[in-house]
């Protein structure tokens, strides 16, 4: 399924691309953006590589991967990425949120610009449960996360917190219940 571009007041959430990849490994370069999340800053062919596997989507059927890059409209520039991991259900779909936002364009409010639109489009979608899974010790991306509406939970994975917000009614869009499994009368 393909999905467009989200549009906020400064930025344009632009689905990811492979092309995105040269632009995206300076953005993402510095070091310490993987001081909570782990790893080292990718080469843009290795960026390629990992985007190459985004953009083909999930290999389980049962999961979305929706993956876009921020856009800072007024600078003409990639400042980071947003993306959301979708599964559907028996009540509905869940996602899965995160982003990262490059050193430079940090402290300008686009994390929390760019959060809140995704947040936004995936409840359009139907999306009733989303999630992010937030370092303890991170606050900036626990203050996005509130920003966003999402709200910390007692649940931990793999020793970060869950943040959540509230389940909301179904609604019309892309996102719909799994459908019941099949079973064999024998």
């Amino acid at each position: 399924m393909e999905i467009g571009a989200v549009e906020t007041g400064r930025l344009s959430l632009l689905p990811l691309a492979v092309e995105h990849a040269d632009e995206m490994a300076d953005v993402l370069s510095d070091p310490e953006l993987h001081a909570f999340i782990g790893g080292v800053p990718h080469s843009p062919q290795d960026l390629r590589t990992r985007y190459e596997r985004l953009v083909a989507g999930s290999p389980d059927p049962s999961r979305t991967w929706w993956n876009w890059v921020i856009r800072l409209r007024e600078e003409k520039r990639l400042t980071g990425t947003v993306q959301a991991t979708v599964t559907a259900a028996a009540h509905g779909c869940m996602a899965d949120v995160a982003w990262v936002v490059g050193t430079p364009w940090q402290n300008r409010g686009i994390a929390t610009e760019a959060a809140r639109g995704l947040v936004a489009w995936l409840q359009e979608q139907g999306v009733q449960t989303i999630r992010a899974h937030i370092h303890p010790d991170h606050r900036a991306s626990a203050a996005v996360a509130a920003a966003a509406g999402l709200a910390p939970t007692e649940h931990r994975h793999e020793g970060e917190v869950r943040w959540e917000l509230a389940p909301q009614s179904p609604a019309h869009g892309l996102c719909r219940p799994a459908e019941p499994a099949a079973t064999l009368d024998a």
